[in-house]
């Protein structure tokens, strides 16, 4: 039934598209107008924001990855490709394979971590959303942050501590998945704040060029377009809810929602293009083997050869 619902969203949004010829042309017209600056800096915080996420991953994985950042830089890169392009979120799969592919990664321990790092980014973007959302009350921004807060602090302290009798079933089965995957991060969380911070303002910066609006109306419509990827229907690779997460976002600033539709698709087109070349960069280049952990054998010298050979001749 969600996967239903996703295509009936993304059939109707290029309907939309179809039925009016002159949207192309709008989108075309945004597209020229910006500048070339506007477009360097957005590339350049998605490039930062592909290197702190690899930062992430090294973090919790850096036994398995022993000082080998490229290998990870490649997973970060092959994976986000796969998410962007591959319908109903089947490009998550590339992380755990990618992961046991080059580091030996076991298949529990990969999706622990995934499911930790999903659940960190809906934990960052949301209270970033409750604190920059324009319109609501001081008192209730500060509740809101402050609830999202403790949660995040409390969960990986609870999954930690010691559970006697040693459960069973989906829950303690959860459970041990996330003590395993939060025990091993150090800078997590200050990774996922980074690469959030980072994202977020090289979209709400292409944003506003593309609308010509200030940064603080790009900020809101891609805080939109970000907390609609958090909704448990998504269209075909996105399309349609990411657009229309970002317009009805846009609303309250005075951007009619066809306005907003048309300018988060540009942005959209954008964020796959630059994760599908980097993707595609990453595949082409050299695979990076994870340096071996075994000691290198040492060669005996002749003496010491000639006194084992002696000893089994004469036991």
């Amino acid at each position: 039934m969600k996967r239903g619902i996703a295509i009936a969203l993304t059939l109707a949004f290029a309907l939309w598209l179809l039925l009016e010829k002159q949207q192309w042309a709008a989108i075309a017209a945004m597209l020229e107008q910006l500048p070339g600056h506007a477009i360097g800096l957005a590339a350049a915080g998605f490039f930062l924001s592909y290197l702190l996420r690899a930062a992430r991953v090294h973090d919790e994985f850096r036994h398995e990855a022993n000082g080998c950042f490229g290998a990870c830089l490649r997973i970060v890169l092959l994976h986000n490709a796969a998410v962007n392009i591959v319908p109903f979120r089947g490009g998550e799969a590339a992380f755990p394979i990618l992961l046991g592919k080059l580091f030996g990664t076991p298949l529990t321990r990969a999706l622990a971590s995934l499911f930790w790092f999903r659940l960190q980014d809906a934990l960052v973007v949301t209270v970033i959303a409750v604190a920059a959302w324009p319109g609501l009350p001081a008192a209730l921004r500060l509740a809101g942050v402050a609830v999202l807060v403790i949660f995040a602090w409390a969960l990986p302290r609870w999954a930690r501590r010691p559970h006697r009798p040693p459960g069973e079933g989906k829950f303690a089965r959860l459970r041990e998945a996330f003590a395993e995957s939060t025990r091993h991060a150090r800078f997590g969380w200050l990774w996922t704040i980074a690469n959030w911070s980072v994202k977020l303002a090289a979209q709400a910066w292409l944003l506003a060029a593309l609308l010509g609006t200030g940064v603080g109306v790009g900020v809101a419509g891609a805080l939109g377009a970000e907390l609609a990827a958090i909704l448990p229907v998504q269209g075909v690779a996105g399309f349609g809810t990411y657009e229309a997460g970002a317009a009805a976002a846009l609303l309250p600033n005075g951007i009619i929602f066809a306005e907003g539709l048309r300018a988060a698709l540009a942005l959209h087109l954008f964020v796959i293009a630059s994760s599908v070349c980097a993707g595609i960069i990453a595949a082409l280049l050299p695979k990076t083997r994870r340096p071996s952990t075994a000691k290198p054998s040492v060669p005996k010298s002749e003496s010491e050869s000639k006194s084992e050979s002696a000893k089994t001749q004469n036991p």
